[in-house]
Order: C-alpha cells, then structure tokens, then sequence
C-alpha cells in the first residue's frame, strides 16, 4: 500500500500524487522578507489557520470561492515556487515540509501548529482515504496505523516532524502553538496571529471588536465549508478553472499522471470536524500502548508532550 501511495524524493517521504517536478521547485525556493508561510504536518490545523489569517487580512470577508483563496494562499509542494511567486500578497504560503526541507530564512515568518498525535493519526487516516487512488478505498484504520508509526505516510513521522519545529517554537520569526490551544482560546489565537503578522493587523484588531467578533464568526468550521465543498475533487477542478493570467503553468504537470481526479469519487472530506475529542474511539488498547511507546522512544529528553499536559491523553 504504502508503495502505491508514496515515495521518496531528495529524503522527503511524500504522496504520488504531488508532482515531483513542483516537489523539487518547492524544496529549491528562496524565501522573500515578506514571506509568511503556515508551517505544520498535516491534518495539524493547517486550513484553519489559513482561513483565520485570509480573514485577518480582508477584514473578515470570506473569499468568494475557493479560488480566491488558494491565489493569496498557495500550497508550496503542490503548485512548486511558480505558484508563490503568483500569489496575490499580502498572503501566505501554505507547507507541510519538515524544518529540514522547508525554505527558511530569519527574515521571513511562520507560523506552525501541531497537534496531539492521536488525533493527528486519526484525522490524517480519513484525509488519506480522500486520496485519488483506488486503493485507499478499502484502507483500515489498522493498516493505516502501522503506516503512521513506521513514519511511512506523507511527509514522515509525524514526531521527527513535530521535534524539529518545537525547537524553534522561541525563535522571534516564529509563532508556535496547538490545535487544542486554538480551540479553547479562539479569540486570543487570532489576536497572537494578528500580532505576528505585524502592528498593522494587530493593532486595529484590539481597538474594533466589532471587526474581531466578525473574524471570529467568519472563521468558523460551517464558513469553511461553505468553501472548500469537503472534497479534493473539487479543490482541482478549482485550480484547473483559475484565470490563464494567474493560473500557475504548474498545474499542467498534473494532466500527465496516471490519476485522473475527475473520475475519482472521494469517500471523505477535506475538512471534516474539527474537533477535539472523540479521536480515542479509533484505537485498540494495544494500539494505545504501541501508540505511547513510539511517542516515548522519538521524544525522549524532550519535553514536547507537557504542550498537551492538560489535555487527557493516555
């Protein structure tokens, strides 16, 4: 399975269907000064945080349509350099790269969040069965558990991941939290982000809570949905519609492989629920233990799981 899903480019264990040609653009891009990227593993809270940041720049408008929002936040693997150096600013670049291979540079800024691994595992399970490949329709969350923890999903173990952005959590040039944290300070997160983002956003949010209520409101799981129609084949069909002057020439590379996303039905979402809870259902008491001593064996003299301290983790 793992085979069929993924391979391996320049050291970066990542999905087929990211084109390898915009894989290495990615890897080779050379941050400007104002460049803010939203750095996470997936399933981590990435498309929140974008959202939250869209709506922080537009004053709490929502984009129209999904095209919108992909043009002043692009996914850097997926669209190569081509598609930042198209991208309407002020905006944000979207990766899921791990320190190691992400571009980075003191002058730019990002923003990372992670998340429990738990859930992460759970959430990354169901995302993966939205995968344009006819094989994942039949992916147990068994299987893809041993996948999770041998490190062989997309972009690698999620902990080697998770350590290598910790330990710049207190860099000045980077914003670091949880997707728990968001959840139960929604308010405070988009004020930290503004902040970060510069005096400008930052600034006006706390002089207008009317705008800051609105942010808040246009933030919300139902506004996201209303966008993203919850599945990859209609974020494509988005992409393929963009306009010739704005459409990066490196989506062409996509109609050269073997998947064909247009006869692909999706099984899952892309955003799904959001939440918190409800995650543990998934996992067997065995696979609780295995789950614990990975997590044990990857962090060892580290203190990075005090971050979900208070969130009841087993």
């Amino acid at each position: 399975m793992t085979t069929q899903l993924h391979r391996d480019i320049d050291g970066l264990y990542i999905s087929r269907f990211i084109h390898e040609d915009n894989i290495r653009s990615a890897l080779a891009y050379v941050p400007r000064r104002d460049d803010l990227f939203i750095a996470t593993y997936p399933k981590c809270g990435t498309t929140w945080v974008q959202y939250i940041v869209y709506n922080i720049i537009s004053e709490g408008t929502p984009p129209e349509d999904l095209n919108e929002f992909m043009l002043r936040m692009p996914f850097l693997e997926f669209l190569g350099a081509e598609g930042v150096e198209k991208m309407i600013r002020p905006g944000a670049i979207k990766t899921h790269l791990p320190f190691s291979k992400c571009p980075f540079s003191k002058e730019a800024k990002y923003i990372c969040i992670a998340r429990n691994p738990f859930a992460c595992c759970v959430s990354y399970y169901y995302h993966t069965k939205t995968a344009p490949v006819p094989q994942v329709q039949d992916l147990t969350f068994e299987q893809y558990f041993e996948m999770f923890i041998n490190g062989r999903v997309g972009y690698g173990d999620y902990i080697d991941h998770l350590l290598a952005w910790y330990k710049h959590r207190n860099d000045s040039n980077v914003l670091f939290f949880t997707f728990e944290q968001l959840k139960k300070d929604k308010r405070g997160h988009i004020l930290e982000i503004a902040d970060f983002m510069g005096e400008q956003y930052g600034k006006v949010l706390r002089e207008d809570e009317v705008l800051l209520n609105k942010i808040l409101d246009a933030t919300s799981l139902e506004s996201m949905k209303k966008v993203f129609k919850n599945d990859l084949k209609t974020i494509m069909s988005s992409l393929a519609s963009l306009p010739p002057e704005r459409r990066p020439k490196s989506l062409d590379v996509y109609k050269s492989m073997s998947v064909d996303s247009r006869n692909f039905k999706s099984t899952g979402e892309f955003i799904r629920k959001g939440e918190v809870g409800g995650y543990m259902d998934h996992f067997s008491p065995e696979q609780i233990s295995r789950m614990k001593d990975h997590i044990a064996s990857r962090t060892e003299g580290s203190d990075v799981m005090t971050l979900w301290k208070e969130d009841g983790l087993p």
